[in-house]
């Protein structure tokens, strides 16, 4: 198993929200609801077995940078992923 980012172009239906994303190798969540899945041991490696849905738990912002914390509903890791350009900003600052 390695640590080393692996990018992985992959489109995806939100499990949350039925939204389709269209993956950039760097999509980790759904740009309109904000949810994610629980895929990745290390960024991109898709070998964690869980495959739990993660809520988007709470938000940071450092300088002009989101920052998503996200908890898994299955077995409860929390993972700190940064917002994408095209997430919804609205639901970035009403979700928390």
């Amino acid at each position: 198993m390695t640590k080393r980012f692996v990018r992985t172009k992959e489109d995806f239906i939100c499990e949350n929200c039925g939204a389709e994303v269209n993956g950039n190798g760097y999509t980790n969540h759904c740009s309109e609801c904000l949810w994610s899945k629980h895929v990745d041991v290390h960024p991109g490696d898709r070998a964690e077995p869980c495959g739990g849905l993660m809520k988007p738990v709470s938000l940071a912002k450092k300088r002009e940078k989101f920052s998503i914390t996200h908890q898994c509903l299955r077995c409860g890791a929390e993972r700190r992923n940064v917002a994408s350009e095209g997430d919804k900003i609205e639901v970035l600052l009403s979700a928390f």
